[in-house]
């Protein structure tokens, strides 16, 4: 990656990565974008264009204005926001990548766009989820990632694009709010641990999800990028992930360091039914073994940081 496009810069994960990349590849060469513009570090420290990505025309002359090669492509609803609009997730979902697709083909740049656990569905095999399996999500944001997959798969052998994306599970960030997410309850209680050392969770006990920290997910995307196209075979749908956690696991590893941290539960339906139809822990081994993919975070390790970051002064740090 020489010169780096993102789009959704100033979302969950693009807030992040626009920054680690630009400290990376330098200041100049990666230009954010997003249909809204803040007073951020992400707007002020370097190029920054407004883009709404279902416009492909301004999409294209972004790019090439800026004599991009690799697009990262992150602008999209998710899964909670996108059951409550459908259409709406539909038409940014997949209309914005067809045209970061095009894009990238007309350009011949490199294009990543994340793929989620969101893919799977109630009938995937629920634990060590293999890297190939049955795929029939049963919601709108999962129909979303499933056809994203394929027709980055299409863009790849129809095209030559050197299409490449990541199954991501849930993200966990210190920087940037919750945005609508399924997952979204394990940011949130760092949050209210530490603010009101009491948490009402949305998801129920003993639900299973695969989480992995930001810093992760950052490094799992540069290393996707830069790895050697010949050794990858999956290229769009690598399943990464850190940990597998419920809500009881995240609340004892809080209790550790906020003793009297108190945990409610007054289960959401709609995330619990998206919850439900996800896996428990996906199998990372392709991912490993085609572009060395690791985790550093574990829970005890990323709750320790996620304290500290968000401001907690007593945090008990044991060897």
């Amino acid at each position: 990656m020489k010169k780096v496009l993102v789009t959704g810069a100033l979302g969950q994960i693009g807030s992040e990565l626009t920054l680690k990349m630009r400290e990376i590849y330098g200041t100049d060469n990666v230009v954010a974008t997003d249909i809204r513009k803040t007073e951020s570090a992400v707007v002020q420290s370097g190029p920054f264009e407004l883009l709404d990505v279902t416009d492909e025309k301004e999409m294209f002359n972004i790019a090439k204005k800026h004599e991009v090669d690799t697009i990262i492509h992150l602008a999209a609803l998710l899964s909670a926001t996108a059951e409550k609009k459908p259409l709406l997730a539909w038409n940014l979902n997949m209309g914005g990548l067809v045209n970061a697709l095009e894009t990238a083909r007309e350009l011949n740049c490199r294009l990543f766009t994340p793929s989620s656990i969101g893919a799977f569905g109630p009938t995937t095999p629920k634990d060590c989820t293999p890297q190939d399996t049955i795929q029939r999500p049963n919601t709108m944001y999962g129909v979303n990632k499933v056809s994203g997959e394929l027709l980055c798969d299409y863009y790849y052998h129809k095209f030559g694009v050197d299409t490449r994306g990541l199954r991501f599970p849930g993200l966990i960030s210190y920087v940037t709010p919750p945005g609508g997410g399924t997952t979204d309850y394990a940011v949130e209680i760092y949050y209210e641990a530490i603010k009101n050392k009491k948490y009402t969770s949305y998801i129920d006990k003993g639900t299973y999800m695969d989480m992995m920290y930001m810093p992760d997910a950052l490094a799992a995307i540069m290393g996707l990028m830069e790895a050697d196209a010949a050794k990858l075979k999956h290229r769009n749908s690598f399943n990464v992930s850190a940990m597998s956690f419920d809500p009881e696991q995240i609340a004892a590893e809080i209790k550790k360091h906020i003793p009297d941290f108190v945990m409610n539960y007054e289960v959401d339906p709609v995330r619990q039914s998206i919850a439900d139809s996800w896996p428990n822990r996906i199998d990372s081994t392709s991912a490993k073994e085609e572009w060395g993919f690791k985790a550093e975070y574990d829970l005890e390790k990323m709750t320790k940081d996620m304290l500290v970051k968000l401001g907690f002064k007593s945090l008990l740090i044991t060897a």
